[in-house]
């Protein structure tokens, strides 16, 4: 591994990457603490502060705190990902889209073009309702968030954020095309990354003070690195299922003939179940934290975490999701129709509707082995706070993210190294990313 960080630096293209992408993260980094005018900052401090088990507590957590400080930036990465995601599922029941998808680069570009349009459009609409809703928050001895409501507040603010969130999503394609790859997923990455020295300092602090045991501190650390090693394993599973290829003659030539394998992954969906799980359980405990009616405040506190309730709908929607998302992004009989295309079929399975049954079959089988995992991981800060009043935020799709990019980072590194013919940071074996 030393060795490995070693040749980074002999490689000159990939140390002029590496710079390039801290400097982009460092550029992104400062942006979240420059504030946007008209507001209040101790007001909406002292807001956000009781904000925690609502969807903003959830939005603050991707970007980085950007949220909470109201900065240029507040709206995060947070629009593109729904863009993309909208794209995704508008692919399946568009014509127009689909067959973009399958048009190669050009049609990549063309559907990444849709989503900066969709980008820009859900940045104006959630920058003016955040606007709108900013006007009527007070702080808790009655302050205004806002110091000068009215129109001219909403204009500067939805232009403010809109072209906040434009920036950050030009930072994560420069950090793609020029950096190490992965942008979008980096400034994530550094956004949740970014809070963990003040939750180490929290956690020394009582170590010191004897609210924490030192016995109790070392059980911390084991499971931590257990969990993190679970999700590498898992992140990294895949189910093999093996193809072989018929002969063909073209010409003067033979093609086929060869044994290879349709890679399955355990998690297809990734993190996209738990982000879409926790918004619709948060909605309603976000909508009570405005609203003064009393039963609507007690389905509230049921659906906070920590609750039976908000834990089994939890589950309940991850792995509703795990599926869902997974028959959207990953078509059967799409594989199926291009195997037999070109001469590939399923030892013991015959070609075409058998074989995408076949593999729809085996596909749901891991999905519910992949939704069960996520389920765990984004179950396992709740279960840390409420038995072993953990300081901290330690799981959940948080810890997904951070240890999925974290692999495929590396991975672009190694696979920069080996094509200068470094050996990396492994010796015997090459990194491999979640793909």
């Amino acid at each position: 591994m030393i060795s490995g960080f070693q040749n980074i630096a002999k490689i000159p293209e990939l140390k002029q990457r590496i710079i390039f992408t801290l400097l982009m993260l460092a550029v992104y980094r400062i942006g979240v603490f420059i504030p946007t005018p008209g507001i209040n900052a101790e007001a909406l401090g002292a807001f956000f502060a009781g904000k925690g088990g609502t969807i903003f507590g959830l939005f603050n957590l991707f970007t980085g705190g950007a949220l909470e400080n109201f900065s240029i930036f507040a709206l995060g990465i947070m629009p593109y990902i729904s863009a993309s995601i909208i794209l995704q599922l508008l692919t399946v029941v568009i014509p127009h889209l689909e067959r973009l998808s399958k048009e190669g680069e050009a049609g990549r570009k063309k559907i990444t073009q849709y989503t900066r349009y969709g980008t820009i459009i859900l940045s104006i609409i959630q920058g003016l309702g955040i606007s709108v809703g900013l006007e009527r928050m007070t702080g808790p001895t009655g302050e205004m968030v806002v110091l000068n409501p009215g129109w001219g507040f909403r204009l500067m603010t939805v232009i403010t954020l809109t072209a906040g969130t434009a920036f950050i999503m030009w930072l994560g394609e420069q950090i793609t095309e020029r950096g190490i790859g992965n942008g979008i997923s980096l400034i994530i990455f550094a956004g949740i990354v970014a809070g963990m020295p003040s939750a180490g300092i929290n956690t020394l602090r009582l170590l010191k003070t004897g609210e924490m045991s030192f016995l109790i501190m070392l059980m911390l650390m084991f499971l931590m690195v257990m969990v993190v090693g679970i999700i590498i394993f898992m992140e990294r599973g895949q189910r093999r299922i093996p193809v072989q290829y018929a002969k063909r003659v073209v010409g003067r030539r033979i093609y086929g003939g060869q044994s290879t394998h349709l890679p399955l992954k355990i998690n297809t969906s990734g993190v996209i179940p738990p982000i879409f799980a926790s918004s619709i359980i948060m909605f309603p405990a976000t909508i009570a934290s405005f609203l003064n009616i009393p039963w609507l405040k007690g389905i509230a506190s049921a659906l906070t975490p920590g609750n039976l309730i908000y834990t089994l709908l939890y589950v309940g929607f991850i792995i509703f999701f795990c599926y869902f998302y997974t028959a959207v992004i990953f078509n059967p009989v799409d594989v199926a129709e291009n195997m037999r295309k070109y001469g590939g079929f399923i030892p013991g399975v015959r070609p075409g509707e058998n074989t995408a049954e076949f593999i729809d079959r085996v596909l749901s089988r891991i999905t519910l082995g992949g939704a069960l995992y996520v389920s765990a991981v984004c179950v396992l800060p709740t279960f840390l706070i409420a038995k072993f009043h953990v300081p901290f935020y330690f799981g959940g799709t948080a810890l997904l993210i951070v240890v999925g990019v974290g692999m495929d980072t590396l991975a672009q590194i190694e696979s920069h190294m080996l094509t200068r013919h470094y050996e990396g940071f492994i010796k015997h074996r090459r990194l491999k990313g979640r793909r």
